[in-house]
């Protein structure tokens, strides 16, 4: 089944709807309870199991696999204060990336891409909801997006132990982030392959369609990242509650990555549209060669023809057809003009 468009003038806020593609019946939910020296993982976590991220000591994050159970999310998202229109917006996943700060939380939602050596992109709706000591994030399929990050509170490697719940989001968007290096590392690799050099052979205009493709590709990935530079110039130029003032250094970092992968992007298009020029340039040229050609060849025999029009008038008084040797001076003479003419556009580099 394909994903569906919403119609929100006739939809009851109060039921939400999934409109994505139900990529495996697995649903499943992973809560991570930490603090400095003490981490608490259930891998098989419910719902209703869920009684509230009520110890503030503690820093929460609860990770949930494949959106498709509207019915579990929506109580998640209940238990914890969640707005009806924010439990939609999550399991939409055909809308635009959005940015929503509430009293006591803010809502995110960005594209993820998969890495893959298709010629088409995969990509995916994440969803983050920032509480005071709480992270939940919202994965539409089973993409092991965040596995570093698991590892890194594992192990209690670096910092990610001792701060909040809002550098663990700046960790998951710099995970996501080097998902789009990954997809145009491909893309130029693919770009820079392509056979258009050798004037002296006709481009496939099936090359013309993966060019096409590519940019169609490149267009996408810039409508994704923009949204997340967005927001982290958002934060860079306003206070929120819920982002403590150390860390706004670390969406800064967020910034410039985008502004990167920005950069690869136009770099790449720019690419693409030199290619498509010469592409026209050698198309126009191998036309310019073929008429150079027919030119010549029509030149050459406009004199000759024109002598073979005059011998082959119906008059009985031309002097040249009563002469023994005739026949074989009109070969001669056409076959001098013939050679004297290709002697001619030779030197004036015709062909």
């Amino acid at each position: 089944m394909g994903k569906k468009k919403l119609n929100r003038k006739k939809l009851n806020p109060q039921i939400p709807v999934f409109t994505g593609i139900k990529y495996t019946d697995d649903f499943k939910m992973q809560l991570f309870s930490y603090t400095q020296n003490e981490l608490n993982e259930n891998n098989n976590f419910h719902e209703k199991d869920y009684n509230g991220f009520i110890d503030e000591t503690k820093n929460y994050w609860l990770n949930t696999h494949a959106i498709h159970d509207a019915d579990q999310i929506k109580s998640i998202c209940k238990k914890t204060g969640i707005h009806d229109l924010v439990i939609q917006d999550i399991l939409d996943v055909n809308q635009r990336p959005k940015f929503q700060q509430y009293e006591d939380y803010i809502f995110f939602s960005i594209k993820s891409l998969l890495p893959a050596d298709t010629i088409e992109i995969e990509a995916e709706q994440l969803s983050f909801i920032l509480g005071k000591n709480f992270l939940i994030s919202f994965q539409e399929r089973k993409a092991d997006h965040f596995e570093h990050v698991r590892h890194r509170l594992r192990e209690n490697i670096g910092i990610s132990r001792e701060r909040t719940t809002d550098y663990l989001l700046f960790l998951l968007l710099e995970s996501i982030l080097d998902n789009y290096f990954k997809t145009i590392d491909i893309i130029e690799e693919k770009v820079e392959n392509f056979a258009l050099i050798d004037i002296n052979e006709d481009p496939s205009p099936e090359l013309l369609n993966t060019i096409e493709v590519y940019k169609r590709q490149i267009h996408i990935i810039k409508k994704t990242i923009i949204p997340i530079r967005d927001f982290a110039t958002k934060i860079e130029r306003e206070q929120f509650n819920l982002i403590q003032q150390k860390h706004i250094k670390y969406f800064y970092e967020i910034k410039d990555i985008c502004l990167t992968l920005l950069d690869n992007c136009d770099k790449i298009e720019a690419r693409l549209e030199s290619n498509i020029n010469l592409f026209f340039s050698i198309q126009g040229h191998r036309m310019n060669q073929v008429m150079k050609t027919l030119t010549v060849v029509s030149t050459i025999f406009i004199p000759l023809t024109f002598l073979a029009g005059i011998y082959g008038m119906n008059f009985s008084n031309i002097p040249e057809l009563t002469w023994k040797w005739g026949y074989f001076g009109f070969w001669l003479i056409i076959l001098i003009i013939f050679i004297l003419m290709l002697f001619y556009f030779r030197r004036k580099k015709w062909f």
